[in-house]
């Protein structure tokens, strides 16, 4: 959980870092709060607290997957990648998915900082 508030605290902070578990993390938080959410538009029959959750989490979400982008050496402009159908997705997962580089130009390694 202190992944996701992090992460939240960082809430539009395009700069440095973030590791694959903290990436993780919050994708994890993410996704349980928007099944949460869309389990109570159910039962209510809306769909308006999955809606608020998506639109409020959307900068922080952008955010996080730029500076994971950052920390494998990429600029988070390859997020756009994601809007070519499945391809796209794909290769942003095997972005992601990829281990932190050295220094690069976006900071210090953070499992470096870390340990």
């Amino acid at each position: 959980m202190e992944y996701f508030i992090g992460a939240l605290k960082k809430y539009a902070d395009f700069t440095g870092r973030a590791r694959r578990k903290e990436f993780w993390m919050y994708i994890l938080f993410y996704m349980i709060f928007y099944v949460l959410a869309a389990v109570i538009d159910g039962i209510l029959g809306t769909m308006i607290f999955s809606l608020i959750l998506a639109l409020g989490l959307f900068i922080p979400s952008i955010a996080i997957s730029a500076r994971r982008l950052h920390d494998t050496g990429r600029s988070g402009w390859w997020q756009l990648i994601g809007l070519v159908p499945l391809i796209g997705a794909i290769v942003l997962l095997i972005f992601y998915i990829q281990d932190s580089i050295g220094e690069n130009e976006y900071g210090s390694n953070p499992k470096a900082v870390e340990a």
